[in-house]
């Protein structure tokens, strides 16, 4: 592939999707980036683990169960709405390929919504409390999404519309040479801030469990909504115009904007009835 480049910040990197040959394997640098982000904020999130109310062990218990669903989530979400890609000339849909997670496609937000799932599941299960470790996880979560799109940007994929601003992206794509908004990097900034938002500002005031995990999904899917919708390789839902991620990153802000204000009014409450006690 030919080199990226930032022409307006004079910049140029040339970076192949293959990192390196093992046994005659492929080694993708999409692979090792996303294991890397994964290894990072497991090691994160357990560190900060019993400061929110949870252990390291119940942690690594959880992704044990949340991380092997979360990645058939992401496969299958990217599936259902990119059927096309896997069904053969004779009309019949193509298993195989649809469960070939090795050759590419998966949706974050379709692993979310399967790992948490999981991880709740899992908790009510183990009759341990969910909010706490949903806590802890935000950490993880953030910080393998915003290394996991520097994959993507060795791909050249998940990149947006033509744009002249300074900082705008020279790719070429089967064989065109295109300028283009470097939506990767936006994503990644903005889940890098979320981050230092929550370390910084989030958690020293965090008055109930669930504060940190609602926190990121607002903030994700704020960011989510604004940056898909300059991006061009979108799913659709089923054939429509609406963005699948979009709509969805949208929906999920506004209702963990509504959960936060339920959890925070509770949270008052309780403290309000145990000052009352205390003065009695």
């Amino acid at each position: 592939m030919a080199p990226i480049v930032f022409p307006g910040l004079g910049i140029e990197i040339d970076i192949q999707p293959v990192a390196f040959n093992l046994f005659g394997k492929d080694i993708y640098w999409y692979g090792i980036i996303i294991a890397a982000g994964f290894l990072l904020g497991v090691f994160v999130a357990s560190r900060q683990a019993p400061s929110l109310g949870t252990s390291a062990d119940e942690l690594l218990d959880l992704l044990l169960v949340a991380v092997p669903c979360g990645l058939i989530g992401a496969r299958a979400y990217y599936v259902l709405f990119y059927q096309e890609l896997y069904i053969d000339p004779d009309g019949t849909f193509n298993w195989a390929r649809a469960i070939a997670i090795w050759d590419g496609g998966l949706a974050i937000y379709g692993g979310i919504i399967a790992g948490v799932l999981a991880g709740f599941i899992f908790c009510r299960i183990k009759k341990i409390s969910f909010w706490p470790l949903a806590d802890a996880a935000s950490y993880a979560l953030l910080i393998g999404q915003l290394m996991g799109r520097w994959g993507n940007f060795v791909n050249r994929e998940a990149f947006g519309g033509p744009c002249n601003a300074l900082w705008r992206m020279g790719i070429t794509v089967r064989g065109e040479y295109l300028e283009v908004h470097p939506t990767f990097l936006y994503e990644s900034i903005w889940n890098l801030i979320g981050l230092c938002l929550l370390y910084f500002l989030v958690r020293p005031r965090r008055k109930f469990s669930g504060q940190l995990f609602l926190s990121y999904v607002i903030w994700y899917g704020l960011g989510r909504f604004w940056i898909e919708g300059m991006r061009t390789d979108s799913l659709y839902l089923f054939g429509t115009g609406i963005r699948v991620s979009q709509a969805l990153a949208l929906a999920s802000a506004m209702v963990g904007i509504l959960l936060m204000i339920v959890l925070i009014r509770k949270a008052n409450m309780k403290s309000i009835s145990t000052s009352v006690a205390e003065e009695e």
